[in-house]
Formats: structure tokens, sequence, C-alpha cells
């Protein structure tokens, strides 16, 4: 039998390359060579370090994992690969050389999408949700807080719209150049006085969440598209948030927004996605790339921050 390469957490803090049995695609299925992956840095390297809250562990399951919370567990979502007939898809499936799935959860990149860049794909569909959620309107007032990949996307995707008066914050001055990049004006502080309409929160820290309110505005709303696991969130909202009557809303991927979920489905969003990705300006969010055989070691240096990224790409062949 066929034989596969996948990645596993093995326990917090540790992960391995495992051989598995690859099973013959039958009628309905597509076996897929892997060219990229990527490493979806918040959500992997919390599930790398053993942070997934036990009352998440049902929710947070991604498509094709294996194994469970805290681990041995095979997680991730950003795999571009090759089909049989040459065409490159994307598929929301865990670190792995090789897999067979059915053939309607895999999604075509677009031409104009090199397979390189195409790894964003989950994070831009994040992004995308995101802003469904928001409820952002043209000519709004907008802050995001924590310019990760996420919220850089987001602000990619806000700045873009109509009159919408835009700042992004993060304290890493390195951030500037990549929000240049993308059209996204950049203050590593947070401006007094902005009275925004809505306030976009993707740091994931507990400092950031208290910055993104105090820079909404009355009856503004908060969005949190952080993801902070196990982490204590305090929050002082014995502050403005009543006074002000804001409004604190999360986002998470997992479901379609509510104001579009009669109309698409997961297939239509993460087109959507893909074909977002066109512009090749978003190289700039790809900031790191390793060997497939290196990722536990880069799994760790990412975790602990000692290789510092936006989006990790990972490469499957020379």
């Amino acid at each position: 039998m066929a034989q596969a390469r996948a990645f596993w957490v093995v326990r917090p803090g540790q992960g391995e390359i495992r051989q598995e049995a690859l099973t013959p695609a039958g009628p309905g299925e597509v076996a897929v060579r892997t060219l990229f992956s990527g490493v979806s840095r918040g959500t992997e390297t919390l599930v790398f370090g053993g942070r997934v809250p036990e009352s998440q562990h049902a929710a947070m399951r991604c498509p094709f994992q294996a194994g469970g919370f805290p681990g041995p567990v095979k997680y991730g979502y950003c795999a571009v690969g090759a089909l049989e007939d040459g065409r490159t898809v994307f598929c929301l499936h865990p670190h792995q050389d090789r897999f067979v799935v059915p053939a309607d959860m895999v999604r075509p990149v677009p031409a104009e999408v090199p397979a390189a860049r195409a790894v964003l794909a989950a994070n831009m569909e994040t992004a995308l949700n995101a802003l469904w959620d928001s409820g952002i309107a043209p000519g709004d007032r907008v802050a995001v807080v924590g310019l990760g990949v996420v919220g850089l996307l987001i602000a990619y995707l806000a700045a873009r719209m109509p009159g919408v008066d835009l700042v992004g914050i993060d304290p890493k001055p390195t951030r500037a150049g990549v929000a240049e990049r993308l059209g996204i004006p950049f203050t590593a502080r947070a401006p007094d006085g902005i009275n925004a309409d809505l306030v976009v929160h993707a740091s994931g820290t507990p400092d950031g969440l208290a910055t993104a309110l105090r820079l909404a505005g009355m009856e503004a709303t908060v969005l949190e598209a952080s993801w902070h696991g196990s982490q204590p969130v305090p929050l002082a909202l014995g502050e403005a948030f009543h006074s002000r009557r804001l409004v604190l809303r999360s986002t998470q991927v997992g479901m379609v927004a509510p104001s579009h979920r009669p109309r698409w489905d997961y297939a239509r969003r993460l087109d959507k996605a893909l074909a977002l990705l066109a512009d090749p300006a978003l190289d700039c969010l790809i900031d790191g790339e390793s060997a497939f055989d290196a990722l536990p070691s880069t799994m760790a240096a990412l975790a602990d921050g000692s290789l510092p990224a936006l989006c990790h790409r990972i490469r499957y062949e020379d």
C-alpha cells in the first residue's frame, strides 16, 4: 500500500513526521500531491503548545484532523497541491505530502493565483468572514488593532471599501513596511480621540483588546477576531464600555456570517477567498519558507518566537 508522510503534534511542544498508509482514490475522490502548505501561526502555535481549552476540543477540530487535543494530533488547514491531471487545488487539510479526499473538498486555484501564494486562502477566508460579521459600511472610520496576517488581510479588504478612513495599529515597527505595501495607513501607537465606527481586534493579546475598546466611539462595534486559547483575558469593563454602549462581537470562520448564510456556502466563500489572492502585493505576507522535513523544528521556533513570521510557507518539493 502507498505511504504518505504527515506532521503530528505528538505532545505539547513536540512534533514529528510520521508515515501512514495512503488508501487509493475511489469513486468521487481525488489524490492530491502537496506542493505547499501554510502555517496559520496564531491557531497552530496554540495547538502546538497544547493550549486549546478542553471546552473547545470539538469546536476547534479542522477538516481531516486525526487524533485529538492536546495530542497526538494531526492539525492544519492550508494545503495547496496538484491533482493527477495537473490541476492546482486548495484543500483544508493538515500538513501531509500526499492525501486522498472527496472531490468536493478541494477547490480550484484560479490561474492568476500562483500555488505558492494560495497558502493564504484560509486566512483570506477568515478575513472575508470577519468583515461580513463586522457590519462595515462605506465611509466608516475603522481601526484594526494587531497586524498579524489575519489583521493585515482584514485591513487590506477594508481599505478597498469606498470612503473608509482606516488605520492599522501594531507596536512592532517591522509591520510598517508590510502595511505600506498593502496600502494600509500604519501607526505603532493607538491615536487618541479616533472615535471609530468599527474596531477590529486581531492582536491575540489582552492589551490589544483593551486598546480596541478605548478606540471605539459611541455605540460602535469592537469585533474580536483573535483566538486567545486558554489565556485569560481581563477587561476593564468599568470604564467606557457601558457609557459608550459598545458592542463586543465575536467572529469565527467555522460558520458563514449570518448576513451571508442564506446565500453563501463554504465552497462559495472559499472560492471568493482564492479569487481575492490575485494581487501580487499579498506575497509580502509570506515572509518565511522551509522544507516539509524541517517542520517539527520550524513549528517549535514559530511557537517560541525565535522564528518570527506572518505566514510561514512549507515547501514539499525541491
